[in-house]
């Protein structure tokens, strides 16, 4: 008897107390409270105007890469992952090239490497880069729903690590 009532206790106390915080993953940097991000422009796959207001209303994990960045390269599949994971009407992973090319190198790589759930995004200019504050790539930014930066990532990442995963769907539920 002595042993189901500590047993009822403690999943009791375990109900009552608050969940905590998921910690970033190593090397996010999360602000104290979310900031602005510079209203960028770009082009989807048709060549459409994109911005990021385009996306407002779902978190956005906005990866700044190039198809000749080695380290952007290795970490694509992972982005690709975590979308067919948890994208949908309140995530979406937008993985946003800045090759000058145009987008058929980045088709052509969508494909050699098997990148089946992330929709093709390209800034010829490179000017969103710049714009956001980084001169290395990948960079990636995680955005709430009003369009404002929670927290950045300066280089590449397991994005479909159970860690990460967690952090990001942490921050779906709670915006």
């Amino acid at each position: 008897m002595k042993m189901l009532a500590l047993v009822l206790i403690s999943a009791l106390l375990a109900v009552t107390q608050p969940a905590a915080a998921v910690e970033p993953p190593q090397n996010f940097a999360v602000h104290e409270a979310p900031v602005p991000v510079p209203e960028i422009s770009f082009e989807d796959a048709n060549g459409q105007p994109k911005t990021l207001a385009d996306f407002r209303g779902k978190v956005v994990l906005l990866n700044i890469w190039a198809t000749w960045c080695a380290p952007c390269r290795k970490e694509m599949p992972t982005l690709d992952r975590l979308q067919a994971r948890l994208g949908g009407p309140d995530f979406e992973v937008v993985a946003l090239s800045m090759d000058r090319a145009g987008p058929e190198i980045v088709r052509k790589l969508f494909t050699e490497i098997g990148i089946e759930h992330l929709a093709l995004n390209i800034d010829t200019s490179g000017k969103a880069m710049f714009a956001i504050g980084t001169v290395g790539l990948p960079a990636t930014l995680l955005i709430d729903r009003e369009g404002k930066e929670i927290g950045r990532l300066i280089g590449p990442a397991e994005w479909d690590a159970p860690d990460m995963v967690d952090f990001i769907r942490s921050h779906i539920a709670a915006h």
